[in-house]
């Protein structure tokens, strides 16, 4: 078996352009930006978190966004700001955080949603037609929330068996068995190797908290440039609470694309 990874983690494949937002974001005065850890070191066009924290800035390592929502509660002064990180498997967490802020009136609190979207990053990888595969082993976190019927497009669109895995050595054999299986019967369908977490439908309380907080929209992806609905922004029912409305970094601090070469990461090349 010949294995290619990709289309990457949520964090690597954060442009340039995203991070250096939330690089400006904790320059402004009154600002705390929160964000989850592994972030911190991720470089944008010119610097990371983790500098501008060591520089002055009030950046704030969170394990979840119900932290940040609590720590704007406690600190009404300042403008808090969660940075919204992760594909589906994230996502409802920092959309339960903007649903408790707005009933508890907590008007400090902010989300930057960089949250990105799996199946249509797939799709985009496989209409582009770079690379050739003849399975598709799928994550389990995500489709713990989605739900495996979120892949049959793979099958029934591009003929492509797809085997959803957890982490552990034998749930990646036991999916990898059922892929091989599926392409030596010419028989693509979408298995579940993952029963113990994943189900057909997911998790649907979180699909419904997603879809009253969030809608799609296009975003970039490092080193895979720009993909259509691959990203979740703030419905304007809470734009209140949207902290690209709400603040005004300087021009110079969001570069209009993506820096050539991407310092730090080998998403383009993976």
């Amino acid at each position: 078996l010949h294995m290619l990874s990709g289309p990457g983690c949520p964090v690597c494949v954060t442009p340039d352009g995203e991070i250096d937002y939330a690089i400006a974001l904790a320059h402004l005065p009154g600002v705390t930006v929160a964000t989850f850890g592994d972030m911190i070191r991720v470089p944008g066009s010119r610097s990371s978190l983790q500098e501008a924290r060591a520089a002055g800035a009030d950046v704030r390592i969170v394990y979840s966004a119900l932290d940040a929502l609590e720590y704007a509660q406690e600190h009404p002064g300042r403008s808090v700001v969660m940075l919204g990180i992760g594909f589906e498997t994230t996502a409802p967490g920092v959309a339960a955080s903007l649903v408790q802020a707005r009933e508890l009136g907590i008007e400090n609190y902010f989300v930057y949603s960089m949250h990105k979207l799996t199946p249509p990053a797939m799709r985009a990888i496989l209409d582009a037609g770079e690379v050739r595969l003849d399975a598709i082993l799928g994550p389990g976190h995500v489709t713990t929330i989605i739900g495996a019927r979120a892949w049959n497009f793979l099958a029934q669109d591009y003929r492509i068996p797809c085997a959803v895995s957890g982490f552990e050595p034998l749930d990646i054999l036991r999916a990898l068995s059922m892929l091989a299986d599926a392409v030596r019967n010419g028989n693509p369908q979408v298995a579940n190797a993952y029963p113990r977490s994943v189900t057909s439908e997911g998790n649907t309380k979180a699909q419904l908290l997603m879809k009253d907080v969030f809608e799609t929209c296009s975003v970039a992806w490092r080193g895979l440039g720009e993909m259509p609905s691959s990203g979740l922004k703030l419905r304007q029912e809470y734009a209140a609470h949207d902290a690209w409305l709400a603040f005004d970094p300087p021009p110079a601090a969001t570069p209009a694309t993506p820096t050539p070469g991407e310092r730090g990461c080998l998403c383009g090349e993976v």
